[in-house]
């Protein structure tokens, strides 16, 4: 059977992965018995999403042109390739690290699967660290926004599109 998306207390050794980060939240949807790796949770969540959040990254594309940010994963190494915007960091079967360096702000996604046989679940976890005034700025203007588009991306894995 499976579950909404909650939101959870992140449990994620945030020095490990992005040392030094300010914004940290996690959101976790119960998958039931569905047997999926974290890069394809991963890739349910980025590839087929809602299309409404393809929009919202089209328009902060445009807006950030001009403060000369990466558009999206641009220019960002990858050993892991991308999925869709974001470039894979590190990777095993239950975790996949994803997100890169910017001028204004750090970040990474960790999307992992755990639990039982019957009763698995998917993880996602953002980390932030903002390293000047626009970083701060930025997240501050993004935060609720972010919040949504992680609880509606991660409804993708629990419901694929059809």
């Amino acid at each position: 059977m499976t579950g909404s998306v909650r939101e959870i207390t992140p449990d994620v050794d945030a020095g490990a992965v992005l040392a030094g980060a300010q914004f940290i939240d996690a959101f976790r949807a119960e998958v039931g018995t569905t047997q999926l790796s974290a890069r394809e949770a991963c890739t349910r969540m980025v590839l087929h999403g809602p299309r409404w959040i393809d929009m919202l990254t089209r328009l902060r594309n445009i807006l950030v042109t001009p403060f000369g940010l990466k558009k999206s994963g641009e220019g960002a190494y990858a050993p892991g390739g991308l999925i869709g915007l974001f470039p894979v960091v590190s990777e095993t079967p239950e975790r996949l690290i994803a997100g890169f360096n910017d001028y204004h702000l750090d970040f990474r996604i960790v999307v992992d699967v755990a639990g039982e046989a019957t009763l698995r679940h998917v993880t996602v976890t953002t980390l932030v660290k903002t390293n000047n005034l626009l970083g701060r700025t930025y997240l501050t203007l993004i935060t609720p926004f972010h919040k949504l588009v992680a609880r509606s991306m991660m409804g993708s894995i629990v419901e694929p599109a059809r």
